[in-house]
């Protein structure tokens, strides 16, 4: 396979394997404390972003070398809730709700892009935000008679990790990729050690072999991820991301038992139709940006 093949099966399989992660953590945040499972999983992403650390320039004095550390302790603190927050709302609101709400993160990110990081969106991408945050509302439905405040966790979620991808884009302008790695899994261990304890249970047999694979799967996709950015353009990795919506979605059908609604289904196309087109415009904006000016005669 050449470079970019390898670069599209790595992103492909990291997705996978997080629509399986999905799937395993609402089982597991159904029986026991999401706070505890993600305390479990981030002492795993901790010891792999230390373990990746040691393997690169510098070692861990290099990676945890930060022109902005607290922006990065504040990064690490963010996802760790959010990651709370969705696990949450894997068990109450369901996974494929969840995840086609999530789908909305980058007009998120590209909204709040105007204010935080000073960036100029034009008309078309404020089209594409207004249609996908109307697909959200599709998706949430507030017609009906049956919404609950339950529904604010995943818009909450998808919230968040659009604030935790414009502070990494503040953190990537100084450090490095590395640097941002080990701070995300470090001051997230960090943090949710403070208070997981207090929610710590007994695991079943079984549900001991789910945690562990939740956390080995968690570190190969992480793993596998990171080799995608090295070997393709991140716009053709975010755009596989949307896999991930779908491969969630047939999870909560086939495995749990969940019903994709009509309007569901329209919101969704619409999120991420939208967010294709987010994507592909902020491209097309910076490689215009990059291009060198055309030399005249």
């Amino acid at each position: 396979m050449n470079k970019k093949t390898t670069g599209l099966v790595f992103a492909l399989s990291a997705v996978t394997i997080f629509s399986m992660q999905d799937g395993i953590s609402k089982h597991l945040g159904s029986v026991y404390s999401p706070i505890f499972i993600t305390m479990l999983r981030y002492w795993a992403f901790a010891a792999f972003a230390v373990l990746l650390s040691t393997r690169g320039r510098g070692g861990i004095s290099g990676a945890a070398s930060s022109s902005r550390p607290y922006l990065q302790m504040a990064r690490g603190a963010l996802l760790v809730i959010q990651i709370v927050i969705s696990i949450y709302s894997f068990a109450i609101v369901g996974l494929s709700q969840t995840q086609s709400i999530y789908a909305a993160t980058p007009l998120i990110v590209a909204a709040l892009s105007v204010p935080l990081l000073g960036e100029k969106v034009g008309w078309r991408r404020w089209t594409a935000i207004g249609v996908g945050l109307f697909g959200v509302l599709l998706i949430i439905n507030p017609a009906t008679a049956t919404i609950s405040i339950a529904m604010l966790l995943p818009v909450a979620g998808s919230a968040l990790f659009a604030l935790y991808a414009i502070m990494t884009r503040l953190a990537g302008r100084t450090d490095s990729s590395s640097t941002s790695f080990f701070y995300t899994g470090v001051a997230g261990a960090f943090v949710i050690t403070f208070i997981g304890p207090l929610f710590w249970a007994t695991l079943l047999p079984l549900d001991w072999l789910l945690m562990i694979v939740l956390c080995l799967t968690g570190m190969t996709g992480h793993y596998l991820l990171i080799r995608a950015y090295d070997l393709v353009d991140a716009v053709t990795v975010q755009q596989i991301g949307y896999v991930q919506v779908v491969l969630v979605c047939i999870i909560g059908v086939v495995v749990y038992g969940e019903h994709l609604t009509p309007n569901m289904v329209v919101g969704a196309i619409l999120v991420i139709s939208a967010g294709f087109f987010t994507i592909w415009r902020e491209s097309r904006k910076r490689a215009l940006a990059n291009s060198p000016p055309s030399s005249t005669a």
